[in-house]
């Protein structure tokens, strides 16, 4: 006979999480995450806080070798169990933040927890010797939308956006996690830019500094100031108005002219 019970309505609000702990569970998701960052077999890939191995089964079906990181004990023990025919993962019992990172290059493809999420872009992104090329990260939504904003509110967010292009890709809705977190997260991908030198990365950080500093004061004097006349031309091959004020530059126009001015 027909079910004559009452469907059950939509929860409001999310069941209480004590752990903070959101897993992703949106295959569609997961598969458009490793595409966007391309790996194949010649490339070592870090998932970041591996879980229930959502990420890191696909991960190793693209035959990259894979880092499984999982702080849990039990979660890291279940990865073993699930993945220990897998000749090209390793599972890694460790915090995501003070991990030691590869110093060969790497890729990252994690649905990183909200509450690290500066933690491991500063560790990702912030270091001159960093090896990482290109990752694909599920994060809060709020957090993509600062790190992405054309022009940063940090001279560190700046630095990050001066050498990395970082792209937001879609958003991610809550309802694609387990237990559902109570606001949207958003798809990333981050690839290095080309062409960085570490004369060009030191002018780069002291361009902008004094941007952050004097955020009113036009580019054409900053600019002169820590690296003499003859700047006027310079600023005009890379888009900028020499009377732009500093806060109105670009940081992928910083990163460049810094370059050029490294070859002087």
């Amino acid at each position: 006979m027909p079910n004559s019970r009452r469907p059950r309505r939509a929860r409001k609000h999310p069941l209480p999480n004590p752990s903070g702990v959101h897993f992703l569970t949106a295959r569609h998701v997961v598969d458009d995450l490793i595409r966007s960052c391309s790996p194949s077999s010649g490339d070592l890939v870090l998932d970041l806080g591996a879980g229930t191995a959502a990420i890191t089964a696909p991960l190793a079906a693209t035959g990259a070798r894979v880092l499984a990181v999982e702080r849990d004990p039990e979660f890291a023990r279940r990865l073993r169990a699930r993945l220990g025919a897998a000749d090209n993962v390793r599972v890694i019992q460790a915090d995501a933040r003070t991990f030691p990172l590869p110093d060969k290059e790497f890729l990252v493809v994690s649905s990183i927890p909200y509450g690290i999420a500066t933690a491991l872009l500063r560790r990702l992104l912030g270091p001159r010797t960093t090896r990482l090329r290109r990752a694909a990260l599920v994060v809060e939504w709020g957090f993509a939308k600062r790190v992405t904003e054309p022009l940063p509110r940090s001279t560190e967010l700046a630095w990050w956006a001066a050498r990395f292009d970082i792209q937001l890709l879609r958003k991610v809705p809550a309802h694609c996690f387990r237990p559902s977190p109570s606001v949207n997260s958003a798809q990333l991908l981050l690839r290095r830019r080309p062409g960085a030198t570490p004369r060009g990365e030191r002018l780069l950080w002291a361009l902008l500094r004094a941007a952050r500093r004097q955020p009113t004061r036009s580019a054409r004097s900053t600019v002169t100031a820590l690296a003499g006349k003859g700047t006027h031309r310079l600023l005009r091959r890379h888009g900028i108005d020499p009377a732009m004020p500093t806060a109105g530059v670009r940081p992928p126009s910083w990163a460049a002219l810094a370059e050029e001015l490294a070859v002087r």
